[in-house]
């Protein structure tokens, strides 16, 4: 299934996506797409009331789209998680995943516009696999058990200013937690119909030239090993998003390309996951 939320901010509701593309009105169900939803989620019940007709078809035409994921309680980002983007950042090869947190103020809806923050100078893009968590995960054992956690899949922009992130001393946080800086969706795919998420095309334009274009299968710690990995450390709850790291292509990576200024487009698609589009403003 193909779960999203459309409206205004802070005023959402849940919706779902047939095979045909017909929207179907959740808030009859939920009261958002959120981790309480989540944590119940049966996505072949859902499936079996769409095709008796028990939810409302409703028109999403001239709606807002927002994140898929209402307020995540926090964002897990991977860092250097792929070898070509390791080199053209000049890094080593990671022995285990690089950790870092986004704050939930930094999600916004895949089609919102994206500021550069106040004294931002090198605001980047970073096109990413995103893994929402749909059951409470501490300590896992092994991949069959992280994926037993996975509520499904969704497209992240892991928006980075990396002035911030590398000349003003502390930890990439810094670089990472800007308002609007994790741009999600524009829809929540479950996980039934992501057959390998090591076998998904990544695609980024800036101003409709491409600048990235990889697959998850060249990441160094797939999937369920982050997943796996991250519960070592923290509780992985409900809602939970964990951006899994992006391709080589990003501009700290092309010497000579500006960085990204108010009025430039990014547009980022992943397959089987859709697409979105920022355009960047000013803070």
């Amino acid at each position: 299934m193909k779960l999203l939320r459309v409206g205004p901010p802070g005023s959402e509701r849940p919706v779902v996506l047939d095979e045909d593309g017909t929207a179907y009105d959740l808030s009859g169900r939920a009261r958002d797409l959120d981790g309480s939803f989540l944590a119940g989620l049966d996505p072949a019940a859902l499936a079996q009331d769409v095709a008796a007709g028990l939810l409302p078809v409703v028109d999403l035409d001239g709606q807002r789209v927002g994140a898929p994921v209402a307020r995540p309680g926090k964002v897990v980002g991977i860092g250097l998680n792929y070898r070509d983007h390791a080199a053209e950042a000049g890094a080593a090869i990671p022995a285990e995943p690089v950790i870092f947190l986004k704050p939930s103020s930094t999600v916004v809806g895949p089609y919102d516009e994206v500021l550069v923050p106040r004294g931002g100078e090198k605001t980047d893009y970073e096109a990413e696999l995103a893994v929402v968590i749909g059951r409470t995960a501490r300590y896992l054992d092994s991949p069959t058990e992280a994926a037993e956690v996975i509520a499904g899949y969704t497209i992240a922009n892991d928006v980075t200013e990396r002035a911030f992130q590398f000349e003003r001393g502390g930890q990439w946080d810094k670089g990472k937690s800007a308002e609007t800086f994790t741009p999600l969706g524009p829809w929540l795919v479950t996980a039934d119909e992501v057959a390998d998420p090591q076998a998904l095309g990544l695609r980024l334009w800036v101003n409709g030239e491409q600048r990235q274009h990889g697959s998850t299968a060249e990441m160094i710690f797939p999937v369920l090993e982050l997943v796996r990995y991250a519960s070592q450390f923290m509780v992985l709850e409900p809602g939970d998003v964990i951006v899994t790291g992006t391709p080589a292509g990003v501009t700290l990576g092309r010497p000579g390309t500006p960085f990204l200024a108010p009025g430039d487009v990014v547009e980022i698609e992943i397959d089987g996951l859709g697409r979105q589009r920022q355009v960047l403003g000013k803070a």
